[in-house]
């Protein structure tokens, strides 16, 4: 087979991940049902324990990464890798080996499975040794763990949620051939060096870094259902990051990420150059920026930052699995056809949508990691709760799967989110929201507002052991003034809060719903995600301080700084 990936300086080369040798023929799935078949038939009367679910996964990789850091290339690399998942549940539907088990440790129910890497050419006889090799692990832990189960359930008093551990699901086949992602490295060297080398002409950008990742990823899966699935996708970002320091130590930071399914969908020169600019001067004004003490009063949460807002503090808080499990807060599991939100708002998880606006959604895949077709599903009409993202896990009132259960290779799928999108009837121009954020810091007596531009993500509590609370952490932030003052850039703040109490406080949303695309991470793995969402303005949100570093700043400016303040002086 041909290199996986060629790389020459100076070369307008094409460069192709190349997926022929996963998708020629429908090999793979074939041996993989033959493996499959041939355990069914001789696990599922073995011992006192019977095997009656049983489902091989394939996860095959490409992936090509170039950088360049503070000015100067980086090695490219490549890899081709296949990863194998097989899944075993022995009991039967009712109760079986993936049921809690409740008052132990958390490694009870969270144990990581081991990675299995399979061979990446098509050799059936290695490839049958990979699966027969796992199976046999895998159901051997399952036998174990199924015993410990009953045990607990003899022990412990009656659970809350007596639905099934799982659901069953209609057979589907589907295959769909594959297109290589080709890219002119040639091109990208040359403007990433270009972009890299003004960002090193600026003395307080103390590192940058600029990255073109490509991951091309097929999925096959077989199961005892009778379901035979071989699909794919593509996940290209190009990634802008720079990064200073405060005279105060406190390390900021400022980046542009930018995500697409295809070549042809990533930005242009124009744009990475204007966008380039403007990280610099965000950047510099966050190092000259004063910092935020503690505050609450009104704020405005810009669209991309209200993506992420939801998809921490309300998205984790309606997946399937968190409803049942015993040591979950379950803030959703009772408000089922209550009003949680106000009532110009609808939110809907829909992985179906390959785009919004001209956007590559990367949440976008067309079946589960567990052979369900993904779903549009409304989980909040006009502000009252009315469903949530299942799983093939049931819960109380919610039996069947509608799409939602993922996961990274390596970890047991759960239900999550995919893209997650808020919709508002009553919508503004975002001047006007400004407007009415500055009447209602007047209204409660605030000198100013603040508005979050930007944010980077964050994290939420949902265990009954902690606080039901979140935190999310703000890149740009802007104060607004009630005295006609100009828009002041401020730093070193967290916003945190209780979903409950946040959601409470929405007064008014804008027009301008943008994306969000990120990768999130919980029990499953990391999986791609978006979020599709409007600005929003909240009567009250609160901040605390963030916490910094104690370095002092150099001394020393940048290599090669002088030289270039002489050639500026000339």
């Amino acid at each position: 087979m041909k290199p996986l990936l060629q790389v020459i300086a100076g070369l307008a080369l094409l460069v192709t991940v190349p997926l022929s040798v996963l998708a020629e023929d429908r090999s793979v799935l074939d041996v993989m049902q033959e493996e499959l078949d041939r355990s069914m038939d001789n696990l599922a009367d073995a011992a006192e324990i019977p095997l009656y679910y049983l489902q091989y996964s394939i996860t095959g990789e490409h992936k090509y990464r170039a950088g360049v850091a503070d000015g100067g290339f980086q090695a490219p690399s490549s890899s081709h890798k296949r990863y194998i998942d097989v899944d075993v549940r022995v009991g039967d539907m009712s109760l079986d080996n993936t049921h809690e088990i409740r008052g132990g440790s958390w490694r009870d129910n969270y144990t990581f499975r081991r990675i299995v890497e399979a061979p990446v050419k098509d050799d059936p006889d290695a490839l049958r040794a990979v699966l027969w090799n796992e199976t046999e692990y895998q159901f051997s832990k399952a036998r174990e763990r199924y015993a410990k189960v009953l045990a607990n359930r003899q022990v412990k008093v009656e659970e809350e949620d007596l639905s099934d551990d799982f659901s069953a699901s209609a057979p589907h086949q589907y295959t769909e051939p594959f297109a290589s992602t080709r890219i002119d490295t040639a091109h990208w060297r040359r403007l990433m060096k270009r972009v890299g080398t003004y960002f090193s002409g600026f003395p307080f950008v103390q590192s940058s870094k600029l990255t073109l990742s490509v991951k091309d990823v097929v999925h096959y899966m077989v199961n005892s259902e009778g379901s035979r699935l071989q699909y794919g996708n593509h996940y290209l970002v190009f990634r802008m990051e720079i990064n200073g320091m405060a005279e105060d130590g406190m390390n900021l930071d400022r980046d542009e990420m930018y995500c697409a399914a295809s070549v042809g969908n990533l930005p242009g020169e124009e744009r990475i150059t204007a966008d380039a600019k403007r990280l610099v001067s965000e950047l510099e004004a966050l190092i000259n920026a004063p910092v935020v003490q503690p505050y609450s009063g009104p704020a405005i949460l810009r669209n991309r930052a209200s993506g992420v807002f939801f998809h921490e503090i309300f998205g984790h808080r309606i997946e399937g699995h968190r409803q049942k499990k015993s040591q979950e807060g379950q803030t959703f599991t009772k408000k089922v056809n209550e009003q949680i939100l106000p009532e110009y708002i609808s939110i809907y998880d829909d992985p179906t949508l390959a785009q919004f606006n001209g956007i590559d959604l990367r949440g976008f895949y067309r079946f589960d990691d567990e052979g369900v077709p993904a779903q549009r599903v409304t989980v909040v009409d006009r502000g009252i709760l009315k469903n949530f993202l299942m799983s093939r896990s049931p819960i109380e009132n919610f039996p069947v799967s509608n799409g939602h259960g993922r996961r990274e290779y390596g970890r047991a799928p759960v239900s999550r989110q995919g893209n997650l999108i808020v919709q508002s009837e009553v919508k503004t121009t975002f001047d006007e929201l400004r407007n009415e954020l500055i009447a209602e810091c007047r209204r409660q007596e605030k000198p100013y507002g603040l508005i979050f531009d930007d944010i980077s993500g964050g994290f939420t509590m949902m265990q009954r052991r902690g606080p039901q609370a979140f935190k999310v952490k703000p890149l740009l932030v802007y104060r607004v003034y009630t005295d006609g003052r100009p828009d002041e850039v401020v730093r070193g703040v967290d916003i945190v809060g209780t979903p409950l109490t946040s959601f409470s406080k929405i007064m008014k949303t804008a027009d301008d719903a943008d994306v969000f695309n990120g990768t999130c991470g919980a029990e499953s793995g990391m999986v791609p995600v978006s979020a599709v969402s409007p600005s929003i303005l909240v009567s009250e949100i609160e901040v605390e301080k963030r916490q910094k570093g104690q370095e002092k700043t150099p001394i020393l400016p940048p290599p090669g700084q002088d030289q270039m303040n002489q050639n500026n002086s000339e």
